[in-house]
């Protein structure tokens, strides 16, 4: 199995196991009244199942971007960051502007 498609299995598997102990601790410590009303209801199941998935693909999701994002090519070794050598430095340069020298002047009226 390729590395990046076993990094996604693990990350997601991860995030749905980090969506079971979110919607535990929900229903544990009764939060807005969820266990009150996922036991009084004979389709609390169904609840219980739609709250795990919709977390888990949030969660799955973050995990994997924090393992994508934590990933090395071990070629840039030289780099530590940033762009310094890059940075914007004006140079001025004089533009010829042939000017007539008969015409009037801005300021002067007429």
């Amino acid at each position: 199995m390729p590395k990046l498609i076993r990094l996604y299995i693990v990350n997601v598997a991860i995030g749905f196991g980090i969506a079971a102990v979110f919607v535990g601790l929900l229903l544990w410590f009764n939060i807005a009244n969820l266990w009150h009303l996922i036991s009084t209801s004979d389709k609390g199941w169904l609840a219980v199942l739609i709250l795990w998935i919709s977390n888990g693909i949030i969660f799955a999701g973050v995990q994997f971007g924090i393992a994508v994002m934590r990933l090395k090519d071990d070629d840039d070794d030289d780099h530590h960051g940033g762009l310094g050598q890059h940075a914007f430095r004006r140079e001025h340069a004089t533009i010829p502007v042939r000017t007539d020298e008969g015409g009037r002047d801005f300021w002067s009226k007429g």
